[in-house]
């Protein structure tokens, strides 16, 4: 099942920023917008509910009405990752059990953050996790959110377990990826966490992106993906190049307010934030604009 299921997000994954309205309400209509404008260009699966999607400042109830709306938007057209994750291993088991998980592909699970667990405590975080959940887990590793990294050596053990499909590697270390995608099992995808590394980690073998990006730029990005993959890594090189300035600013003042302010910019979405996150400076955000004109100008 994992093999089959690690094949079928092969690519470039979304993932989504939850749309919200001026009085920080979710904006539904925003958020059929921005699926469609995924499905259209050409992405290859949507991740909701992971960081981009700013999970936790958002309710139980709205999680749901978000997965239900994405879900009948997207009306089967593209594989579902969602992301349930958290610090209280039981309880993120328990959530993993009790989430209506309809459609759903696999479950992203970023590794336990605040609490700084050492590679033996993540190892059995994970392990517990995948003999509890009713889909395959997809490891997030991205010490620069959590305090703490997921080694080489602990994510090739988690490697074996058969309901654990492969890792989002968000390190930015070319060591640690280089280790992990020589000595993987065959089946365990390894997926790229940082949008602006894409290009040289798909030289080096990885099988896609879960990307922020991608959210403005689908069809450009998603196409450098699919030549990267294909091996014509020159092909893509115009395209990682056409989006690197705006890979890198959309992080210079905090993510996703830096990708919502292109979303606004084409009529997608607004770019409302919830607290603890605030709007990006403005000086970020003539960049940004400023990147958007360049790339239409291309």
């Amino acid at each position: 099942m994992a093999h089959a299921i690690s094949q079928q997000l092969r690519g470039t994954g979304v993932a989504l920023v939850t749309p919200f309205n001026k009085d920080s309400g979710i904006d539904f209509e925003a958020l059929k917008k921005l699926v469609k404008h995924q499905i259209d260009n050409g992405v290859d699966y949507l991740v909701i509910l992971g960081t981009t999607g700013e999970s936790p400042t958002i309710s139980k109830q709205e999680k749901q009405s978000i997965l239900d709306t994405i879900r009948t938007e997207n009306n089967g057209r593209l594989p579902l990752v969602l992301g349930i994750g958290g610090s209280h291993t039981l309880e993120v088991a328990e959530a993993m059990k009790h989430q209506d998980l309809d459609g759903i592909s696999a479950i992203l699970s970023v590794s336990p953050y605040y609490n700084k667990p050492n590679q033996q405590g993540i190892l059995k975080h994970y392990t517990y996790l995948a003999d509890a959940a009713p889909l395959p887990i997809i490891l997030y590793n991205v010490p620069g959110r959590t305090g703490s990294n997921v080694s080489t050596e602990t994510t090739l053990k988690l490697a074996e377990h058969q309901n654990i499909l492969g890792t989002k590697e968000a390190s930015g270390n070319f060591t640690q990826c280089m280790d992990i995608l020589k000595n993987r099992p065959a089946n365990f995808a390894v997926i790229s966490g940082d949008d602006a590394l894409t290009h040289p980690f798909l030289a080096l073998g990885m099988d896609g992106v879960i990307s922020v990006i991608a959210n403005a730029y689908p069809k450009t990005f998603s196409d450098m993906v699919r030549l990267g993959l294909n091996g014509d890594t020159k092909a893509a090189l115009p395209l990682h190049n056409q989006l690197l300035d705006a890979m890198n600013l959309i992080f210079a003042d905090g993510s996703p307010g830096g990708i919502k302010v292109i979303l606004e910019a084409m009529g997608i979405c607004g770019t409302t934030v919830r607290m603890p996150l605030h709007d990006v400076s403005d000086s970020v955000k003539s960049a940004l604009l400023n990147c958007i004109k360049q790339s239409a100008a291309r």
